[in-house]
Parts: structure tokens; sequence; C-alpha cells
């Protein structure tokens, strides 16, 4: 079975990816009710019977949704958190503590690869957000890596070493910086994107596919992540990166992430 990544949905109105990989179905967030992310799995020709495990990076509330945890008990899928974000969880939720009681709520710690399978392993790396904590994934098995990293205001040290190999790297392109500046949006929340626990922009997130990219002689597919629907459009993500592409030399797909329909499905290794 190759190895195969889509975004279901991207944006501050809920997030969902798919990774599929030697048995293994891996939501990464669930952003949305189990319906709507039922509805994204058929378009892409799968569907819950093949979503296997959770991963959950942060406990902002369009990454997970109280009736997707629901149908993670009755299909008993296990959700991987932090135990931090329990708080916010059992605060604002109340499917979370039944699928607590069901033994299927797993912990993970910064920097502790996670058993998702005896062949697939995924490693936790915090990332600054203000929502704390946040994490970013390398997920990987023998031959193949792949990097996600949806909500972050910089890009640490740490990240760009757990990402160095990828064949596929998702990163947030939140936000044009002058769209961000003339949004008309409080300067409050300006100060809170544009800040180092905020969002990346596309000049950050650029910046760090080329570093990236000099990391990761393997690396074919950018997908573009968490994209503002007010400050930002697919073309002006798009083009931050196309001239770092061209330079490469070699075939690496851009991917833009929408919110309201899945991303074309990547293969990531054969």
């Amino acid at each position: 079975m190759s190895v195969t990544f889509c975004t279901l949905a991207s944006g501050s109105g809920g997030n969902s990816a798919l990774l599929r990989a030697d048995g293994l179905g891996l939501l990464i967030d669930v952003g949305l009710d189990e319906r709507l992310i039922g509805s994204r799995l058929a378009a892409i020709g799968a569907g819950w019977k093949d979503v296997t495990a959770v991963l959950l990076t942060h406990a902002h509330s369009d990454h997970w949704n109280d009736f997707a945890l629901a149908q993670l008990r009755r299909l008993n899928v296990p959700l991987y958190c932090h135990p931090l974000h329990e708080l916010t969880l059992n605060r604002y939720g109340g499917e979370f503590e039944p699928l607590r009681k069901a033994g299927l709520v797993r912990h993970y710690e910064h920097l502790t690869p996670i058993a998702l399978t005896p062949t697939v392993t995924a490693l936790p790396v915090r990332v600054p957000h203000d929502s704390d904590p946040t994490f970013g994934f390398r997920v990987g098995g023998e031959s193949w890596a792949v990097g996600y990293a949806a909500d972050l205001g910089t890009v640490p040290d740490e990240l760009f070493a757990a990402f160095a190999g990828v064949s596929l790297v998702a990163l947030e392109f939140n936000h044009d910086e002058a769209m961000q500046r003339a949004s008309g949006r409080p300067q409050f929340l300006i100060r809170r994107v544009m800040g180092t626990r905020g969002h990346l922009s596309n000049t950050q997130a650029a910046e760090a596919v080329r570093k990236l990219a000099g990391l990761s002689p393997a690396l074919r597919h950018v997908v573009q992540l968490h994209l503002s629907l007010d400050c930002n459009t697919p073309a002006l993500a798009a083009a931050s990166v196309a001239k770092l592409i061209e330079e490469l030399e070699r075939p690496v797909r851009v991917t833009t992430a929408g919110q309201h329909s899945p991303s074309a499905v990547l293969t990531v290794a054969e």
C-alpha cells in the first residue's frame, strides 16, 4: 500500500488531515463534526472505517469537535493528546470524558516518539502558539516521513531538526503581512496574529520551506495550511514559494489546502 496524505479541511473554520500508511489511517486533528469529516473522507474514496488513530495538535476549537470525539468512542479509535490538552477538552467538551473512560485517550510528550503501528511512529515537537501547548509532528516509517505544523508563530530549531529528510511538509501559510496590517482588524488582534506565538506569514513560511528544502533532498511536496480567509489568498500563498521551487531544480509540487473541500490525495511513498 502506498503512503498518502490529504487535507480534509484547513483554516479557522476547522482543521483535519488524513495520512494513510501500512494499515494506518491517521487523522491529524478533528476540527469538523463527524458527518462533515465523513463526507470529506468519502470525497477522497475513504470513510470513517479507515480511521485508526487521531493526533491532536492543540486545544483551540478549530482543531477538535465534540461530535467527532463521540464518533471516536463509537468506533473505538484512540485519541493522542498532551496531558495539558485535557483541561480544555474537559471544560468545553462533553464527549471527552466518556472517551477517556473508554480507555481511548493516549498521552504524548515533547520529542517522545509515539508508536502508532509496528512500522509507523510520530514525533511530537512543541511549537510556539498562543494555545499552550501546541505541537507539530513528524510522522514516518522506514523509508518515508511527513512533517505537519498547522499553527505556530515562529519555526523553532527543534522543528527544523525533526523535519529534516521529509518528503512532504505541510506548513502554515496563514497571512500576507500587507493584507494583515491593512485589514482594519483591532490592533491587539493584528499584534497577536503577527507575534511570535501567533501565526506564520507567507514570507516566514516560505523562508522555512527554503531551509527545509536544504535539509531534505527527498522533499517532493509542500502543502500550504491554514490560510486566513480575510488576510491571504491562495494565489499570494502560492506565489510566495514559486521562485524558491524553481530554484530547487527538482520536482516539488505545491498544494494549497482549502477550508471547504479536500485537497488532492498526494502520494508520499510507494
